[in-house]
């Protein structure tokens, strides 16, 4: 019984299970808004969603597993490859069943999200539009999140009402670019989670640029664009993007009367942000890119298998960065708390 579990938690890779939850809490985070119950539907059904994906992935790649991986649990015979197809199709009716809890515009994006999953794995793996799929299925899981958060019936307005009388507009509103108290947020929230989703789904491109290669290797190309690409990332995510704050004091300005305290926690929050922020981000760059300059150096599959693992922890921080600069630094630290778990259950199942 345990040695079936140990092949089943090998087919579905669940030491990378840690790098889903933190597409969808980025995903509120970019919306101005905690995580609710939606966000927990939201959550739920990316996990079944990327499950079904892995068990798909290893049913369309048995033959060239036999081959290049023969100890997977499909050519090995631990795991039939019927077993897998059907673990697969119940994983995506239940992510579509967790997503329909959550309203029917999450249920739309996680059939999109499904719909590209199935593609990449049946299909579109081995074509030149692999990473580009790949990447945007991880960018639909964050605006999964997005979506499932601003639709809960539990969510406040992003758009507060009117005040009754037209408040008296604040020079310190004007002078610092902030809105005062009443003000709409328009499309900011869409606008960042759009922002977020791209920055995520461009490290997952180069993560699946390099992954081409792991058994074979001989690439040298594609590690040293996922460094570049890494880097570039790096610095595009530490830059603020002056979402309002989803846990703490909002940054969208201070009511006229507002004690001198108010005003001295918004100018400790707004320097401590990209702070925090910034440190995220470096923390992102720095797990993926040595292993990347050595699958560069030396690109043998087990360098690049190594790089793509790192490629894909640093997942991870990045969401933690997404969510601190959209103004979540409770959110990005609940995020990061996920590394440590993931990196412990990477010892014992390849994420690989």
């Amino acid at each position: 019984m345990t040695r079936h579990l140990a092949s089943w938690a090998e087919l579905l890779r669940v030491s990378a299970l840690f790098t889903v939850p933190g597409d969808a809490l980025a995903g509120a985070a970019a919306a101005g808004l905690r995580p609710n119950r939606s966000t927990l539907l939201a959550i739920g059904s990316s996990l079944c969603l990327y499950e079904a994906g892995m068990a798909l992935n290893d049913w369309a790649d048995r033959a060239e597993d036999a081959v290049d991986r023969p100890h997977r649990p499909i050519p090995s015979g631990r795991i039939t490859p019927r077993a897998a197809l059907t673990a697969s199709a119940a994983l995506t009716a239940a992510g579509l069943g967790l997503a329909a809890r959550a309203g029917r515009p999450a249920l739309t994006v996680a059939t999109a999200l499904a719909a590209t999953v199935w593609a990449y794995d049946l299909h579109l793996k081995h074509t030149p539009a692999g990473p580009a799929t790949m990447a945007a299925a991880r960018a639909l899981d964050l605006l999964l999140g997005t979506v499932a958060t601003t639709t809960s019936p539990a969510a406040p307005s992003p758009r507060p009402p009117a005040p009754l009388r037209p408040a008296p507009p604040s020079p310190s509103a004007h002078s610092t670019g902030t809105r005062p108290p009443g003000a709409s947020r328009g499309n900011r929230p869409i606008a960042t989670a759009l922002h977020s989703a791209a920055l995520l789904g461009a490290h997952t491109y180069a993560v699946t640029s390099v992954s081409r290669h792991e058994t074979q290797g001989g690439s040298t190309r594609a590690p040293l664009l996922a460094l570049a690409t890494t880097l570039a990332l790096a610095v595009g995510a530490s830059r603020p993007v002056g979402a309002p704050q989803a846990d703490g004091v909002r940054t969208t300005g201070s009511p006229p009367d507002a004690p001198p305290r108010r005003a001295g926690a918004h100018t400790l929050a707004a320097t401590a942000g990209p702070l925090v922020t910034a440190a995220l981000a470096a923390t992102y760059a720095r797990i993926p890119a040595a292993p990347y300059l050595h699958a560069a150096l030396n690109p043998s599959p087990p360098l690049v298998q190594r790089s793509v693992g790192a490629g894909i922890r640093a997942v991870i921080p990045l969401q933690a960065t997404l969510s601190a600069r959209a103004g979540a630094p409770g959110t990005a630290l609940a995020v990061l708390c996920l590394a440590p778990l993931a990196r412990a259950l990477a010892r014992k199942v390849s994420p690989t």
